[in-house]
């Protein structure tokens, strides 16, 4: 809809037709279609920003009037609108009044929408001391609201009004007294955060990279196998306030762990030197791929991928299990880098100390073998 947002606001502003299409990306064809549907008219008010691609907006309004008055089926609306068929039957049925003489007015159809999602009823949660009292003794106790859902479900089975879903209890907890819960209880979360963080969509998120990267889905089938040496996954430990961190590279096959010393800083530049110095005594036939994740230190990974024969790939954002074996190294070696501690009191010779103890302890999933049995650099 913001492609069409932008075609009206061109229009108003005296643009033609044709060249309104040309600016924003559309056909002709395309352009004088919604000037169609609308009877030819340009509409007198846009759709202003929603809250969530969720909503209709007031332009999606006038093109449901437009197109109902003309008699389009409501299936065909909801195509034209890529809007599913019931979206567009609740719309109708909810802010078409029985004053309006069966006609759907866009703009007050808009207005009585707004209206009444200003309006949020009360919490079930404030409205019930009881059902609060036993949500908050379980959050005391650190369970996570999912837990506390189910939890009300099979103890309470007879009471309905008490099953709750999980968002219900992170709702209250964030909305404080509103919603019936003690903001203070957000710190017995396992994440503490006092704040919701915004979630982005994976289609919304910007490129973070300057150079084209090689996303995971384009990485050979053979390294999901863990068949070979030399497919390798890394990461950073980060310290405190970002202010030190340590470069971590394990091969998926064999557990085999490289810890690359960053003693000046970790931006790319930096990090493309010290595996430069860390990689060039191993063999090539053992550094074939890497899988990252989309860190800013890697935005040289064009001059990283010349390390690795087959490329450099990129685990999607937020996905920390397409890293696995990366993600379950990092956690041994927080015996050794407690979170929480200056990692630059690490030198190269005490962080070669550390990356020998975890690779030569025997491993159940190598069959009790070690990572450098495996390997092959057993001495």
């Amino acid at each position: 809809m913001e492609v069409e947002s932008r075609y009206w606001q061109l229009l108003q502003s005296g643009m033609g037709t044709v060249q309104a299409c040309r600016q924003v990306g559309i056909t002709r064809k395309t352009g004088y279609r919604w000037r169609a549907e609308v009877g030819g008219l340009v509409p007198v008010r846009l759709a202003e920003a929603v809250r969530s691609n969720r909503y209709l907006s007031l332009l999606e309004r006038q093109r449901i009037a437009a197109l109902h008055r003309q008699g389009v089926s409501m299936r065909e609306i909801a195509r034209r609108l890529e809007r599913d068929a019931s979206t567009v039957s609740r719309e109708l049925r909810r802010n078409t009044s029985p004053h309006d003489r069966g006609k759907y007015d866009a703009p007050l159809a808009h207005s009585r929408a707004r209206a009444r999602g200003a309006r949020p009823g009360r919490s079930r949660l404030a409205a019930d001391s009881g059902l609060r009292a036993v949500v908050q003794e379980k959050l005391e106790v650190e369970w996570s609201p999912e837990q506390i859902a189910a939890h009300l479900r099979m103890a309470f089975p007879d009471r309905p009004s008490w099953h709750l879903c999980h968002e219900t209890i992170y709702q209250a907890l964030y909305r404080g007294a509103r919603g019936g819960l003690n903001r203070r209880l957000t710190k017995r979360l396992r994440t503490g955060r006092p704040l919701r963080k915004r979630r982005r969509r994976s289609d919304q998120r910007r490129t973070r990279y300057v150079i084209p990267h090689q996303r995971i889905e384009h990485r050979p089938a053979i390294v999901t196998e863990r068949t070979r040496l030399g497919d390798w996954e890394g990461d950073l430990v980060v310290g405190p306030m970002s202010k030190s961190a340590v470069a971590t590279l394990v091969d998926r096959h064999s557990r085999y762990l490289r810890l690359i010393h960053l003693p000046n800083g970790h931006r790319a530049d930096q990090l493309v030197t010290a595996l430069e110095a860390a990689l060039v005594s191993m063999s090539a036939g053992k550094r074939l791929t890497l899988t990252w994740d989309q860190g800013s230190e890697m935005a040289r990974h064009d001059k990283v991928a010349r390390l690795f024969s087959q490329g450099v790939f990129f685990a999607n954002p937020g996905s920390p299990w397409m890293r696995g074996t990366n993600e379950n190294t990092n956690g041994l070696l927080r015996q050794y880098l407690p979170k929480g501690t200056d990692l630059r009191v690490h030198d190269a010779a005490g962080l070669a100390v550390i990356e020998t103890k975890l690779n030569t302890r025997p491993r159940k999933i190598l069959g009790w073998k070690t990572s450098t049995d495996v390997f092959g650099l057993a001495t």
